[in-house]
C-alpha cells in the first residue's frame, strides 16, 4: 500500500473520531447556549434594554475581561501543550506537580487581583462607562462588579482543571458544566429577584453568576479523582516548566482576551450612542454565540489536545491535515449559520427577546447588531482554531501580535462608523477585525506548515458558501410565507422561524452531501451511527 493510501486510511478513523467528539461536545455546548439564551430572555423580559441593564452588562464584562486575561481559557491554552508534552513523555508525576504549583499561584495571584479590584470598583468602573451614564448608573455598575469580581479567581482554578481534563480527552464535564451554570443563574434570577427592589433586582442576577461559577468549579473534582490527580502543595518557582507556562500565558492572554476587549470596546462606544446600546449589542452577541459555541468552540476544543500531541511529536504533516480538516469543518457549520442569522435577524430577535419590557424599539436595535455580527461568525471560528494551532506549536506571540493589530482595526473602524451608523458601527468594527485577523493568521499558518490543503479547502469553502446562500434565501421565503399564514403570536413565530430555518437547513444538508464535501459525510455518518433512524 502506498504512503498516500496509508495516510488516507489513517485520517478516516481520525476524522470520524473528531466528528463524533465534535457532535457530542456541540450538543452539550448547544444545550448550555440554549439555557444561556433562556436566561437572557428571562432577564430581558424583566429589564429590557434599559440603562440599569446596560450597567449590569458592563459590570459583568470588566471582571470577564480580567478573567480572560489572567484565567480560564488563557491559562488552559498555555497549560495544555506543556502538560500534554509531559504526559506524552510518561512523566505523569511531573505533570501533576506542575498543575499543583500553578494552582497555588492562581489562588495567590488572582485572589490578590480580585481583592484590589473589589476595593477600587468605584474608581475603576466609571472609566468604562460613557457620558450616557449618570451617577446612579455608575454606582450601580460598581456595586454589581463588586459582587461578580470573585469569579476571576474561581474561573482561574476552573481553567486549570478543565485543561487537565481536556489533556486526557475528557470533554463531557467541561461541556456540561456551563449548562449547570446557566441553570443556577436562572434559579437565582427568578427566585431571588423578589428579595430586592427596583434596579437592585439586578443583584439577584449578579449573585446567580457567582453561585453558578462555584457550582461549575465543583463539578470537575469527581472526574479528577477518577483520573488519579493528586494535589500537592508546591511552590517551586524555579521549575522551568512553570516558567514555560507563564511565558506562554503572556501572549495567550492577549490573544484570547481580544474578543472580550472587543466586547468592552463595543459597550463603551455603545454607551456614547445611548444608555440602551451596550445592552442591545450584548443581547445580539448572545444569539451570535449560540452557533459559535456549538460549532467553532466545539471543534477547536476537541482538536486542541490532538494538535498539541502532533506538535509535541513534530508531525507537521499530520498537524497540517488536522488543521485543514478543522477549518473545513468550521466553515461547513458556521457559514450557513451566518446566512441564517443574516436572513432572519429580525424574526429571530423578535421570537427570542420581544417579551415583557423588551419592545419593538429594542428588537430594532438588537436585530441591527445581530445582522452585522453575522458577518464575523465564520471568521471568528476560523480564528479560534488557527490561534489554538499556534498555541499547540508553542508559538503564541504570532497570533497575539496579529490580535493586537486586529483590535486596532476594530477601534478605528468602530470610531469611524458609530456616529453615522449608530449601533451598527461598533459591530461592523468587530466584523472587520475578525476578517482581517483570519486572513493574516491563515497566511502565517500556511507558511509555517507548508500549506493548508488550499485546493481542497478553497473548493469546499466555495461550495459551502453557495449552499449557504441558498439556505438564507429558502429560509427567508419559508419564514415569510409561514409568517403570513400563522401571524405574530408566540406559537406563530415558533412555526414561521422554526419552519424557515428547517427548510433552509434541509436544503443546505442535501446540497453539501450532493457536493461530496468529506467533512459533511463524516458528520452525517457519525449522526447515523448515533441515531439509527437516520440510516433509512
Amino acid at each position: 500500500m502506498s504512503a498516500t493510501a496509508e495516510d488516507s486510511e489513517d485520517r478516516r478513523p481520525a476524522a470520524r473520531g473528531v466528528a463524533r467528539n465534535t457532535i457530542i461536545f456541540s450538543i452539550a455546548t448547544g444545550l448550555s447556549r440554549i439555557a444561556g439564551l433562556v436566561r437572557e430572555i428571562v432577564a430581558s423580559s424583566y429589564f429590557g434594554t434599559s440603562g440599569p441593564f446596560s450597567a449590569f452588562t458592563i459590570a459583568f464584562q470588566v471582571p470577564n475581561l480580567v478573567r480572560s486575561l489572567f484565567a480560564d481559557s488563557a491559562l488552559s491554552a498555555a497549560f495544555v501543550p506543556v502538560f500534554t508534552e509531559l504526559l506524552e513523555k510518561g512523566s505523569k508525576r511531573d505533570a501533576f506537580r506542575l498543575a499543583s504549583t500553578l494552582l497555588c499561584l492562581i489562588v495567590a495571584v488572582l485572589g490578590a487581583i480580585t481583592v484590589v479590584f473589589m476595593a477600587g470598583a468605584h474608581v475603576v468602573m466609571p472609566l468604562f462607562t460613557g457620558s450616557g451614564f449618570n451617577a446612579h448608573l455608575d454606582d450601580l455598575t460598581s456595586g454589581l462588579a463588586q459582587v461578580m469580581f470573585p469569579i476571576v479567581v474561581l474561573l482561574g482554578v476552573n481553567g486549570l482543571l478543565v485543561g487537565i481534563l481536556n489533556a486526557y480527552d475528557h470533554f463531557a464535564i467541561p461541556a456540561i458544566s456551563p449548562l449547570v451554570w446557566n441553570v443556577v443563574i436562572l434559579v437565582f434570577l427568578i427566585g431571588a429577584r423578589g428579595f430586592f427592589h427596583g434596579d437592585g433586582q439586578l443583584y439577584a442576577y449578579a449573585l446567580g453568576i457567582l453561585a453558578g461559577t462555584i457550582v461549575q468549579l465543583g463539578m470537575a473534582f469527581p472526574v479528577l479523582r477518577r483520573l488519579g490527580f493528586q494535589f500537592e502543595f508546591s511552590l517551586d518557582w524555579r521549575d522551568p516548566r512553570v516558567k514555560r507556562v507563564l511565558t506562554l500565558m503572556v501572549p495567550v492572554t492577549i490573544g484570547l482576551g481580544i474578543i472580550n476587549f472587543d466586547l468592552l470596546i463595543n459597550s463603551t462606544l455603545g454607551s456614547l450612542i445611548s444608555d440602551s446600546a451596550p445592552r442591545a449589542i450584548d443581547a445580539a452577541f448572545r444569539i451570535y454565540m449560540l452557533p459559535q459555541g456549538m460549532f467553532s468552540v466545539a471543534v477547536a476544543t476537541v482538536l486542541f489536545p490532538a494538535l498539541s500531541r502532533l506538535a509535541a511529536r513534530e508531525d507537521l504533516v499530520g498537524l497540517r491535515g488536522l488543521l485543514a480538516g478543522g477549518l473545513r469543518q468550521i466553515s461547513l457549520l458556521l457559514i450557513p449559520a451566518a446566512a441564517a442569522t443574516l436572513a432572519l435577524s429580525t424574526p429571530i430577535t423578535r421570537l427570542i427577546y420581544e417579551h415583557g419590557a423588551f419592545n419593538d424599539a429594542s428588537t430594532d436595535q438588537v436585530s441591527t447588531a445581530l445582522f452585522w455580527f453575522s458577518f464575523s461568525l465564520p471568521f471568528n471560528g476560523i480564528n479560534l482554531l488557527l490561534t489554538r494551532t499556534f498555541f499547540s506549536l508553542q508559538q503564541p506571540w504570532r497570533p497575539t501580535s496579529l490580535a493586537v493589530g486586529s483590535m486596532l482595526v476594530n477601534v478605528v473602524v468602530s470610531l469611524a462608523f458609530y456616529k453615522p451608523l449608530g449601533i451598527a458601527g461598533p459591530v461592523i468594527g468587530t466584523a472587520a477585525s475578525s476578517a482581517w485577523m483570519a486572513w493574516l493568521q491563515a497566511r502565517w499558518a500556511r507558511k509555517e506548515l507548508g500549506g493548508l490543503e488550499e485546493r481542497e479547502t478553497g473548493s469546499a469553502i466555495f461550495a459551502i458558501t453557495m449552499a449557504s446562500a441558498a439556505l438564507g434565501l429558502i429560509a427567508w421565503i419559508g419564514w415569510a410565507l409561514l409568517d403570513h399564514v400563522f401571524g405574530r403570536s408566540l406559537s406563530g413565530q415558533l412555526i414561521s422561524v422554526g419552519g424557515g430555518l428547517a427548510l433552509g437547513a434541509l436544503a443546505y444538508g442535501r446540497a453539501v452531501l450532493w457536493l461530496r464535501i468529506p467533512e459533511a459525510h463524516s458528520i452525517w455518518e457519525a449522526l447515523q451511527r448515533r441515531i439509527p433512524a437516520l440510516r433509512s
